[in-house]
């Protein structure tokens, strides 16, 4: 059964900055494409962030500038940075790997960001 575990996640004041971690297990991560999506409550799960196997990153144009992806292949993990944060981001932050062969996506259990003074 494929895992993923989010962390990282917390309260934070606006302006500031957080990194979540997602870590992968019981899988060939260098096979996944991972993403970071996002839910704030009442609103529907947008996705923020994309890498693909080969580190090539995409962004919503609206998540553009202060987030970024990254992966680290040895040690099954993809990062979300996350910077200049706004009350507007928090949210649950959800990690998802993407089979490349089969298109098999699998979730995180999530992590709760909020963004508050």
């Amino acid at each position: 059964q494929v895992q993923l575990v989010e962390s990282g996640g917390g309260l934070v004041q606006p302006g500031g900055s957080l990194r979540l971690s997602c870590e992968a297990s019981r899988i060939i991560f260098s096979n996944f494409a991972m993403g970071w999506y996002r839910q704030a409550p009442g609103k529907q799960r947008e996705l923020v962030a994309r890498i693909t196997v080969r580190g090539i990153t995409t962004y919503p144009h609206s998540m553009k500038g202060r987030f970024t992806i990254s992966r680290d292949n040895a040690k099954n993990t993809t990062y979300l940075q996350m910077n200049s944060l706004k009350p507007e981001d928090t949210a649950v932050y959800y990690c998802s790997a993407m089979n490349i062969y089969n298109l098999t996506e699998y979730w995180g259990q999530g992590t709760q960001v909020t963004v508050s003074s």
